[in-house]
């Protein structure tokens, strides 16, 4: 993920550790940020750059602090399964989980405290969680086959957004709260209306395997995805319609995308634990890490 003002990307990995990337130079900052016992699944940064969340498959979510490389505090413990997902909410003050426990627990970064009991509803794994722009609602997919939206300071379900016919793998919001995105293990993309919870047009198809990452752009005028397909594609989210050719070279499956804050670079994580930087003006591969 990269930092909000794009001059770093953090990525966590299988080797359980964290890393910090130099985004213009490509060059790695520091040593690994080391603590978490087993794999690395996700990573998100706060909005003012100071901090990254990380959540592994050792069940436990741990606070960075950016500057130093150091953790913050204790880890934070009360899942009890592993946890695929992690992200802050736009103010930076509080981060929500997803886990294989088929719960979203939201946290007080402050003081590294669960806030309130867990959010149940799901009736399998949490696989991607995500806050609105605007922090007041949550969305979290699952292999139940939903996307569930929550009230952040209610704490509770606002609605689902039925209709998938498989499961569910990740969720992105729009840059303006207005859209939702979710990728499934079919290879579709659907997209809808937050307020209605309806669905927006057909399902945009054109992978040939479970989407595991999505990104809108900064503009919210495109969405990037990435799958085990080993590709990455680029849509216009009004048409729905694929933009350009696939980004191709990878050999591995695609864990992660997500757009630099000019929105004009994609990087995108795979499983042979290489990173990739697309110029997606120019659809070629601007560097490797």
């Amino acid at each position: 993920m990269f930092s909000p003002d794009g001059q770093k990307l953090v990525s966590g990995s299988y080797d359980n550790t964290i890393r910090i990337w130099d985004a213009e130079k490509c060059t790695q900052i520091g040593d690994p940020l080391t603590g978490h016992g087993d794999s690395v699944l996700s990573v998100a940064v706060s909005q003012d750059g100071k901090h990254i969340i990380s959540g592994s498959s050792d069940k436990a979510i741990r606070l960075w602090d950016m500057e130093t490389r150091t953790q913050v505090g204790h880890p934070w413990k009360g899942h009890t399964d592993i946890v695929p997902s992690v992200a802050f909410s736009p103010d930076g003050r509080h981060v929500v989980s997803g886990s294989y426990d088929k719960t979203i627990r939201r946290w007080d970064v402050e003081s590294g405290t669960q806030i309130g009991d867990p959010w149940t509803g799901h009736e399998d794994w949490v696989w991607c969680v995500a806050y609105s722009p605007d922090g007041r609602m949550v969305a979290s997919s699952s292999n139940d086959g939903t996307v569930r939206i929550w009230h952040t300071a209610k704490q509770e379900q606002i609605g689902a957004l039925l209709g998938h016919e498989c499961w569910v793998f990740s969720v992105s919001f729009s840059p303006n709260g207005t859209q939702l995105a979710s990728g499934m293990d079919n290879g579709e993309i659907r997209l809808w209306d937050v307020e209605t919870r309806q669905q927006i047009g057909k399902p945009v198809s054109g992978h040939k395997n479970l989407v595991r990452s999505l990104c809108f752009s900064p503009d919210g005028k495109i969405l990037v995805s990435g799958l085990d397909d080993a590709t990455v594609r680029i849509w216009d989210v009004k048409t729905g319609a694929q933009v350009g050719e696939p980004l191709q070279g990878h050999n591995h499956l695609v864990t992660c995308v997500t757009f630099s804050p000019d929105g004009r670079k994609v990087a995108s994580a795979l499983r042979d634990r290489t990173i990739w930087i697309w110029d997606i003006d120019n659809y070629i591969i601007w560097s490797r890490l």
